[in-house]
């Protein structure tokens, strides 16, 4: 089903401990997820409109059957042996059947979207392998936005005799659960009059589960489904309804014989208080040296998603519900859809997943952006019935933390971005047509449903300029005049609040000076480049996008107060080696002298003459968009370098923190921040001692940009190596949360690595690696396409091939490596296309749209 020879080229591989940890979550944009555990169970059940770390369905897992020829029949549950520890107080949980057999060892193959098992275990008559995935298109937010999970068998015979098979699936209804807890058997007060009805339906076979408990507004509503191609079918609606562990007991003891099932009884809804577990098989008679394959599609369809996190009277309990509910019935529909459609979508998501991992970029970056771009599908994701896309900053074991679209944990985000930017889109929507009052101050969090009361708390500095740095993003990627021109005023009145008097910038030199409040949860005090960065990368932005839209002397008064910032920020905050803070007494400005650490006007958590992670916060996010150079090169390269020099370290063991803990003992990280010159305050701004996986990223990507490329990967490389599978999950980053959306600035070392920058304005597309070493090849973006872009050298010329294997873009403007530009020629599908080389750009005299399927090569 997947090009595995390609795609296992840059995947992680586990067996053994390091599959301890794994948890690779499989569903859709907005839908909620189900996790494939390392050992090839079925873990973190989150598909009830919450989190559910550590929750898993009881009675829920794949089993197989195998008789060679005349020998007696084997059967297993299809999973890898259960690691330690094993020293449960009441004994490992029943509804796992943990006692029941199970295979020696697995090597799972992760590379997300998809994930291959291989299960080993020389008892076993047949090999048997799997793949997993969510159908995951970029651009395609409905195909992305399926709430399923496919599991593909596959069961090889490699004997000289013929060999029978059934592969079964068991699985709890759970419908009627509201994903506060989960049972740990069929039993639970929230259940009840649930129903298992068996479907053949054309091409489609398999188990609708719904519940006839309540009604179709409450949260507890909803349905489930099992479905596979398969004819040949052996099934149960329900186990046995007896107590102890007689109905596991029974069913266990007739699959074990034969391989059969019942193929009953009748549909009944259970007793109030409890429900059924469904089974559903596929035979299969396989000769010397056949195989089959053997897909499983489940599916679930929870549309009724409210408030529970809001404190505010006027949202909590408030129902919001789910965008891909507007799109299916119920989950039947869905696993019909998957199952119909099946090799169409894989084949899709095979070939984004191929063109991904099929590259020349260092296997530690292919494995951090795609890890980290799971989390648009994980729980720390929504996607309400309205179709905006919203986002927690990370979940909790059981509910979203820190609700929603915080501007500032998301100006990290890159991912969403370039894979989806139609969605990011709908947040920027939120951010300055509805969060932005009419003085400017943004509400950095949002309520849901949107209404006219606001999050009330005080503007988050670092959060609104980020914001407006997106929207510039957004318009580069989309190119659409309409879009900015509807967030043109909110991003005019976003920007000037920093002038109101008494406000971040009241005398328009280019500084913040007040009260800053950002990520760190607190106020700096103070000029400081976090903000300044931040600051005066949105001057730039909204400078560009005032002349777009023809609005030249509002853009001259922006450039004005950037260019006195640029040189402001040297003056006051250059250290030499770094920029600093200068802290100021809460309330008073520039005119006042710098407070140290020991005087008693000192206020708590500053960072001083510190050296911060992302005090270049904003030159990286202006190096994604192109925005050139904010501060003098030289001081930011010497910063950066110093940066990594200072907060880098290689082994924690020694390491003092009274804070959070993610990185420890002999691992290494990089510290927020650290005092090199001296200086520590007695109270340093929180977290200062920590290690942010999403900051992480986010400094390696601008050592890239920076020419610090092997600094870069050992970060990136570092972070990795603490997500080992035996420590943590690979598919998991956790800050405030699990699932943290800041660290998907991974993304923003994809893009510094191949040199990339799109503008759908100019239809300019530049891929121009930052080392010049071939051959190159790598996955890319542009707005309305998605491809792969090689590099090689043929003769004396290099030559440089753009495939798109999806959508269509119109482009006019090429950067891209070049011997000798004079003598470049550019070529579609073949055909030669008029075109000019002027500084290092590739002129063609007409745009060329390129489609799914066209190749457009440039030589030169």
């Amino acid at each position: 089903m997947f090009s595995w020879d390609r795609i296992a080229l840059n995947a992680r591989r586990f067996t053994g401990e390091s599959l301890r940890r794994i948890a690779f979550p499989l569903g859709g944009i907005g839908t909620g997820t189900v996790s494939l555990g390392g050992r090839g169970n079925l873990c973190d059940w989150e598909i009830f409109n919450r989190p559910a770390k550590g929750r898993h369905l009881p009675y829920t897992f794949f089993a197989i059957w195998a008789q060679l020829a005349d020998q007696p029949p084997l059967a297993r549950v299809l999973e890898r042996r259960i690691l330690p520890p094993y020293d449960a107080g009441s004994g490992l949980p029943t509804g796992l059947v943990s006692g029941l057999p199970r295979l020696a060892e697995v090597v799972f193959t992760g590379a997300y979207p998809v994930a291959r098992l291989e299960f080993l275990d020389d008892r076993l008559p047949v090999e048997v392998t799997l793949e997993a995935f969510n159908p995951f298109v970029p651009m395609d937010d409905m195909i992305s936005g399926l709430p399923c999970a496919v599991f593909a068998w596959t069961v090889k015979n490699p004997t000289p005799h013929d060999v029978s098979v059934t592969l079964c699936l068991s699985i709890l209804n759970a419908c009627g659960l509201d994903g506060t807890e989960m049972p740990g058997n069929r039993y639970h007060p929230q259940l009840g009059r649930n129903v298992n009805r068996f479907v053949e339906d054309r091409d489609v076979s398999g188990l609708a589960m719904a519940t006839k408990k309540y009604s179709p507004q409450d949260v507890r509503f909803g349905s489930m489904a099992v479905a596979t191609t398969s004819h040949d079918v052996t099934y149960l609606t329900r186990w046995e309804r007896a107590g102890w562990w007689d109905d596991v007991q029974a069913f266990w003891d007739d699959f074990a014989s034969d391989g059969l099932l019942a193929n009953g009884p009748e549909p009944e809804p259970s007793p109030d208080g409890q429900s059924d577990v469904g089974s559903l098989g596929v035979r299969a008679h396989l000769p010397p040296g056949g195989s089959v394959t053997v897909p499983y599609v489940v599916s679930w369809h929870f549309p009724n998603l409210y408030n529970y996190w809001n404190s505010e009277e006027a949202v909590r309990g408030r129902r919001l519900g789910n965008w891909y509910a507007t799109q299916w019935p119920d989950a039947w529909a869905v696993a019909r859809y998957v199952v119909a459609e099946l090799p169409k979508l894989a084949a899709e998501t095979d070939t984004f997943t191929t063109a991904f991992f099929d590259s020349t970029l260092p296997a530690e970056v292919l494995d951090a952006v795609s890890a980290n771009m799971s989390t648009i599908r994980t729980t720390t994701c929504i996607r309400t019935e309205d179709g905006r896309f919203h986002g927690f900053e990370g979940c909790g074991d059981n509910s979203g933390c820190c609700p929603m679209n915080c501007t500032h944990v998301w100006n990290y985000e890159q991912a969403l971005a370039f894979l989806f930017p139609q969605l990011e889109r709908t947040m920027r929507e939120t951010d300055f047509c509805h969060n932005t009052r009419q003085d400017g101050d943004m509400a950095f969090r949002t309520l849901l449903p949107l209404g006219p009361q606001l999050w009330d708390f005080k503007p988050a500095a670092d959060g609104q300029m980020g914001t407006i740095l997106k929207v510039y993003r957004e318009w580069l990627q989309c190119g659409d005049r309409t879009f900015l021109e509807r967030m043109w005023p909110g991003v005019t009145r976003a920007l000037e609040y920093a002038w109101r008097p008494g406000g971040w910038d009241a005398d328009q030199d280019g500084v913040m000076e007040g009260e800053q409040h950002n990520t760190y949860d607190i106020e700096f005090h103070g000029p400081n480049t976090m903000m300044g960065t931040l600051y005066l990368g949105a001057l730039r932005a909204a400078e560009e996008m005032a002349r777009a839209l023809g609005k030249e002397e509002t853009a001259d008064r922006y450039r004005d107060v950037f260019e006195k910032g640029r040189r402001r920020h040297m003056e006051l905050l250059w250290n030499g080696s770094y920029f600093e803070q200068i802290v100021l007494k809460p309330g008073s400005g520039l005119e006042t002298s710098a407070l140290q650490p020991d005087s008693s006007d000192y206020p708590r958590y500053q960072y001083g003459q510190g050296c911060l992670s992302d005090h270049l916060l904003g030159q990286w996010f202006a190096r994604v968009v192109g925005l050139g150079d904010l501060l003098p090169g030289d001081a930011v390269r010497s910063s950066i370098r110093a940066i990594y020099q200072h907060n880098f370290r290689r082994d924690l063991s020694d390491h003092q923190s009274v804070q959070r803990v993610y990185a420890l003992n002999d691992e290494g990280g990089l510290l927020l921040c650290t005092w090199p010159q001296g200086g520590r305050p007695a109270y340093p701004f929180p977290y200062a001692d920590e290690v942010w996986t999403g900051i992480e990223y986010q400094v390696a990507a601008h050592l890239v940009y920076e020419g610090f490329t092997d600094e870069g990967l050992e970060v990136v490389r570092t972070v990795r190596s603490r997500h080992d599978g035996a420590k943590r999950n690979p598919w998991n980053e956790p800050e405030c949360g699990h699932h943290y959306a800041r660290a998907m600035s991974s993304w923003s070392v994809l893009l510094a690595l191949s040199g990339y920058h799109y503008d759908a304005t100019k239809g300019l597309l530049r891929i121009v690696p930052c080392r010049a070493e071939y051959p190159f090849r790598t996955f890319f973006t542009a707005g309305t396409a998605w491809g792969v872009a090689s590099m090689g050298r043929v003769g004396d010329r290099l030559q440089t091939t753009l495939q798109i294997l999806w959508g269509e873009v119109p482009l006019q403007v090429l950067e891209v490596p070049l011997v000798d530009p004079g003598s470049c020629t550019v070529s579609v599908d073949g055909v030669e296309r008029p075109c000019s080389s002027l500084a290092g750009r590739i002129v063609l005299a007409s745009p060329v749209n390129l489609v799914h399927g066209t190749s457009l090569v440039v030589t030169g």
